[in-house]
């Protein structure tokens, strides 16, 4: 359960989702589930090439990378806005407020990384699809976004809010 819970954790952080408890279980549920479909049958495919933990683990992480894109969950684009978005119930104003902030850390960043970014974020592209509308391997849509997110969060940190 512990590993489970771990990988859970780990790969949402890894693809910068946040996981509310209850997300949470509901994958880890996903995942014991498939474990003890047709009656164990992933545990039957297990050839010991690796260690169980090991094989746990890529097997949690498959299905929980599975569902989180089924889910189409993004990342909040910084802290700041996400937290004015919980507090607020999305009154009109708030939006606005919020849009404009996404476009001032947006302008912050190179050309390239503020549409790798808006494809990402706001309009729910796959890595696959973004590689192919800016031309660029899908191995460096990741690399693109943690550098992208790094410095809109410097930004957000370095600019006080209105």
């Amino acid at each position: 359960m512990g590993l489970v819970v771990h990988v859970i954790q780990h790969t949402a952080l890894a693809r910068s989702i946040r996981l509310t408890p209850d997300d949470r279980d509901d994958l880890c549920a996903e995942v014991f589930l498939a474990i003890i479909k047709d009656d164990f049958a992933i545990l039957r495919h297990f050839r010991g090439q690796s260690s169980l933990a090991t094989y746990l683990t890529v097997i949690t992480r498959r299905i929980v990378v599975r569902s989180l894109m089924r889910r189409r969950s993004v990342a909040p684009l910084s802290e700041g806005v996400a937290q004015r978005v919980h507090r607020d119930s999305g009154g009109f104003e708030q939006r606005i407020s919020d849009r404009e902030e996404v476009e001032r850390l947006l302008e912050g960043l190179a050309d390239g990384e503020s549409q790798v970014v808006r494809m990402y974020h706001l309009e729910g592209m796959s890595y696959h699809e973004i590689s192919e509308a800016v031309g660029v391997s899908e191995n460096s849509i990741g690399p693109i976004l943690s550098r992208a997110r790094s410095k809109m969060r410097r930004a957000g940190v370095n600019q006080p809010s209105s």
